[in-house]
């Protein structure tokens, strides 16, 4: 399985999180709107619900026409916009509940998951099978770990592993390593 395409046709993404395609490109909330409608989700708002292709070709239309970077940008604001488990205090709970939140934030059928492995202290791994671009991944998985950063770290460091298949390639999943 290949980003940008659901892995089944029922699945839906709530408006809380479609709206990160809003918080995400910032100045540019009016061209994020526009790519939104001409993808078919009009007036994403808290509680409405929308057919999860349609995000996935505004995710095309954005990576092609604007770049990766707002992508990446667009995966930093999810921590930010989605419903996220309560009671996360610590970078591994933080990494591992991004598959609860994927999970809170979808319904409708298979939508994938979101792997986490400790690795450690100062490690872990994430293996994304999802239908969502790479850089998106990179994006979320760097605001959680930044957020929830130990006081004893220095710095918190994200890595697409490129030794590993990748979705951009046509694999099924991304393999994320972080370190703190």
């Amino acid at each position: 399985m290949a980003q940008f395409k659901a892995f089944a046709p029922n699945v839906e993404v709530n408006g809380e999180t479609v709206l990160s395609i809003v918080d995400g490109m910032g100045g540019f909330a009016a061209r994020a709107r526009s790519i939104l409608t001409e993808c078919g989700i009009k007036d994403p708002a808290p509680g409405t619900w929308h057919k999860q292709q349609a995000w996935l070709d505004a995710f095309k239309n954005i990576a092609e026409s604007i770049g990766a970077s707002t992508v990446n940008q667009i995966g930093r604001k999810i921590p930010e916009n989605a419903k996220f488990p309560p009671q996360i205090d610590t970078i591994d709970k933080a990494l591992g509940a991004i598959d609860v939140a994927y999970h809170m934030n979808h319904r409708g059928g298979d939508i994938g998951t979101y792997g986490f492995k400790s690795d450690g202290p100062k490690g872990a791994t994430l293996v994304c099978k999802n239908p969502y671009p790479c850089k998106f991944d990179l994006g979320i998985i760097e605001a959680m770990a930044r957020r929830f950063k130990p006081a004893t770290s220095i710095t918190v460091t994200v890595k697409h592993d490129d030794g590993q298949p990748c979705r951009s390639k046509g694999a099924d999943a991304c393999t994320y390593h972080v370190t703190w």
